[in-house]
């Protein structure tokens, strides 16, 4: 036993060089990221909001990390399929995800058997970027002028009102019956291709509501063709001035947002992690990118990793439960 400690300190002492070469190397590795082009996938086609906007906050954020950002389309499944793609990618710091709260909420609950990932354990949140609220749309002909009419309406027609939707799960179904099951109102599901159709819809009367994303149902609310009722945030938005919200219009609480956020792969090294944060805290709430948000009726919203982790964990608890009482499944 004697002879034990000075054989390891010998031995501690041989490998020291080691473990001081060790320990400098991540950090040397960490001040040269990035040393090549980051790819930014984005899990919807080009063109749509999330592409956009991906484009929006690429540009400057390539400025400032002083490498390309090359925008990946990866569309399908809802945004699953790009989403996965990224929570499967090596945690380097050269992949991101810009995706919706869908992939991210939802997902895991409406697609038990299939989704593929755990949002929450292999998708490292970099920041939220934006929000944006849904708007309550009616036909511009319907005889309601704020929620409570439409509520006496629908109590009244019961069963004869329908709403249109963007297809079972989406944001706009699952919104409406939160709505439906808090004002103890019938209504039938119409589900269309994507936005303009139901915009479309609302305008012919073919549907008599819906929940719209407010670049497709502004144009028609300032033309007059349709209503807007209420939006859906807890408080009024600046881009949506004079449309007051559901949670002062007899629903308190009521919250269905839409937001854009940023992720890494599990594992992404906390110095990456922490550049990009303060990266693009930067660029979000800088006035050009502000004006550009806006101009989509967004938000900005920058956060930290751990306060996006919160509102996901709250998220989910909020629209699990909507689907879980809907009996609700995509697989």
């Amino acid at each position: 036993m004697p002879l034990a400690r000075p054989f390891r300190a010998g031995a501690l002492l041989r490998c020291l060089p080691l473990l001081l070469i060790a320990a400098v190397l991540p950090t040397s590795a960490m001040a040269a990221w990035p040393e090549r082009p980051i790819h930014m996938v984005v899990p919807f086609p080009p063109g749509s909001s999330p592409d956009l906007l991906a484009r929006t906050i690429s540009e400057p954020l390539s400025q400032a990390l002083g490498q390309p950002i090359v925008i990946d389309n990866k569309p399908g499944a809802g945004g699953n399929i790009g989403t996965r793609m990224v929570a499967k990618a090596a945690p380097d710091g050269y992949t991101l995800v810009y995706t919706i709260n869908g992939p991210m909420v939802t997902a895991p609950e409406l697609y038990k058997k299939t989704l593929g990932y755990d949002p929450l354990k292999d998708l490292q949140p970099i920041t939220l970027v934006a929000t944006s609220p849904n708007v309550l749309t009616v036909p511009g002909t319907l005889p309601v002028e704020n929620v409570a009419d439409f509520v006496k309406l629908a109590r009244e027609r019961k069963g004869a009102l329908n709403y249109g939707s963007v297809g079972p799960g989406s944001s706009a179904h699952l919104a409406m019956e939160m709505f439906k099951s808090e004002a103890d109102i019938d209504l039938v599901q119409i589900p269309y291709s994507g936005f303009p159709q139901v915009i479309s819809a609302i305008i012919a009367g073919d549907v008599q509501a819906g929940f719209m994303v407010p670049a497709i149902a502004m144009p028609q609310v300032q033309s007059g063709k349709v209503k807007a009722l209420a939006i859906t945030s807890l408080q009024p938005s600046e881009s949506l001035a004079g449309i007051p919200t559901m949670d002062k219009q007899g629903y308190p609480g009521f919250e269905a947002i839409s937001w854009n956020a940023i992720f890494a792969p599990a594992g992404t090294p906390a110095p990456i992690v922490e550049r990009l944060n303060k990266e693009l805290a930067q660029i979000i709430n800088s006035d050009a990118v502000r004006k550009q948000l806006a101009q989509q009726y967004f938000t900005p919203a920058p956060s930290s990793p751990a306060e996006l982790t919160d509102r996901i964990q709250k998220d989910q608890a909020r629209w699990n439960a909507v689907i879980k009482r809907l009996g609700l499944s995509l697989d």
